[in-house]
């Protein structure tokens, strides 16, 4: 049953006497907590981390054994492997509601009060001490490591205004501002990209991590904090901006490795559930299966191809910007033509450029060919792999026949689903192989002029047609070896004998 706001008791007086008991609270860490929470959940068989997809079997099982453990546990990955998001939803494994000192800027345990503060306060108020509650929510913070960050960003410093405000020395534990892990305390603390952290901040953690304490300026203030500390780094890191130090290494529990999705489902099912293309507009958006295969496919290519720096990965985000560009390049054809459904085409993967040389980052190579052309190849080679998959034992000789005696085909941008599919129709057999696509006559037209396209491009893909910017689509120039002179030839077999 949920605890809700009127429940809750207000004083401590009332804690006591409610189910937030002494044996319950006092005793129990942020680690025993997620523990048991994690327990029941096991239990119940319920979804631990809903939208996580493809690491069911591989990250998921490493995160449960490390609370299991009551581990502190680093996620290593490269960018764009949902390491920040699956830390974020570490909150659920959280009490719905925790008891601490009203006002407490560390948010005291009220039957174990560590700050001078809350025990002056209990120590005067008693059972009237006013308590308030913590929600999952309140307790997860989150803090971007940058070279900048400095120890009292982190732990805290002494503050000499509030000491001389309050008339108190300036040693003592009152005149205190605290940094972000004891704000953090009775919570979990993340830490993203940890090699940016300077390495005399890093140290700064070690109290934390191995004995639970921290210790402000070098006066003797002493706060055993209760966090469950996690961070997340990219591998590359260590070499690149910045490294872990051995010692803070050596206190992280667990050390749990990330990954790209292994199949082009799964990407595809990332993709789709992230990608903006749901959209309130007054054209209808219907993107064939085809199209999201083939932005999918992009990212394995690019993850896979010499040309791009491995070390620095193919971000998932880049499938994700790829489908919403080439989704709004649809839009926007359908809005100048006056049509009411948007259907995306191979055309539109290229309008989409801009979306994927950004989130490349390319070897020498590949800064040599230039990163549209890289682009490009990715797109046509991708094209040409699922273009595999629905046309395979398909006989489109008939298609290549027309081309080869002449025929070309260029495909306007711009120009109206109707016009495009009369024109296709014109194409011996065309329109008749988008069956393999699933599709009938019945079908609207945008959506079968994009699969007509697909299974030309498909076949340029193939070299078993030419596409020019200024032709479109024209027969496969056939090369020819222009025999060599009779001198040439005797003097080549006279050197190799």
């Amino acid at each position: 049953m949920k605890t809700t706001h009127w429940e809750l008791p207000h004083t401590l007086g009332a804690l006591r006497r409610s189910k937030f008991s002494e044996e319950r609270i006092a005793a129990r860490t942020v680690k025993d907590e997620m523990r048991s929470n994690l327990i029941c959940s096991l239990q119940r068989k319920e979804a631990l981390f809903p939208g996580i997809v493809g690491y069911d079997d591989t990250v998921v099982p490493q995160v449960i054994n490390a609370i299991l453990s009551r581990h502190n546990f680093i996620l290593l990955g490269l960018r764009g492997q949902a390491k920040t998001r699956l830390i974020r939803m570490l909150a659920t494994l959280l009490d719905e509601a925790v008891p601490y000192v009203a006002g407490c800027e560390i948010h005291d345990n009220p039957y174990q009060p560590i700050c001078r503060n809350c025990r002056n306060l209990i120590e005067e108020m008693g059972e009237e001490t006013p308590i308030a509650f913590l929600s999952p929510e309140d307790r997860y913070v989150e803090k971007l490591a940058t070279p900048d960050v400095t120890i009292a960003d982190m732990i805290g410093d002494i503050d000499p205004i509030k000491a001389a405000r309050r008339g108190h020395n300036i040693s003592d534990e009152l005149t205190v501002h605290y940094g972000l892990l004891p704000r953090a305390n009775r919570g979990i603390f993340a830490i993203n990209e940890l090699p940016d952290l300077a390495g005399k901040i890093q140290v700064g953690l070690f109290n934390i991590m191995q004995e639970g304490d921290v210790q402000i300026k070098g006066y003797p203030v002493r706060l055993p904090l209760d966090l469950m500390l996690v961070f997340t780094a990219n591998p590359e890191d260590y070499t690149a901006r910045g490294k872990i130090i051995t010692p803070l290494k050596d206190r992280i529990g667990s050390e749990i490795r990330t990954h790209y999705p292994a199949t082009l489902e799964q990407g595809m099912e990332i993709t789709r559930h992230e990608s903006w293309t749901e959209r309130d507009a007054p054209v209808k958006l219907l993107i064939p299966d085809f199209i999201r295969q083939v932005v999918e496919e992009l990212a394995f290519l690019a993850r896979e191809d010499k040309k791009v720096d491995k070390r620095s990965g193919v971000s998932q985000r880049l499938p994700i910007s790829v489908l919403e560009n080439v989704a709004s390049n649809a839009e926007q054809r359908a809005l100048r033509m006056g049509e009411d459904t948007a259907v995306p085409r191979v055309i539109d993967l290229y309008a989409a450029l801009p979306s994927i040389t950004g989130k490349l980052e390319l070897e020498y190579e590949g800064e040599l060919k230039g990163g549209d052309a890289v682009a490009r190849d990715l797109i046509r080679t991708a094209v040409g792999k699922v273009y595999n998959q629905y046309m395979e034992g398909v006989n489109v000789s008939h298609i290549v026949q027309w081309f080869e005696i002449g025929g070309s085909l260029k495909l306007d941008e711009i120009s109206r689903s109707a016009d495009l599919l009369s024109r296709l129709a014109g194409i011996q057999g065309l329109l008749d192989k988008t069956a393999a696509f699933g599709l009938g006559s019945s079908e609207p037209d945008a959506l079968r002029v994009s699969a007509a396209e697909f299974i030309l491009e498909g076949l340029y893909a193939h070299r078993r047609l030419s596409r020019s910017e200024e032709r479109g689509f024209t027969a496969e120039e056939r090369k020819r070896e222009t025999p060599a002179p009779e001198e040439g030839r005797r003097t080549r077999r006279q050197h190799f004998n």
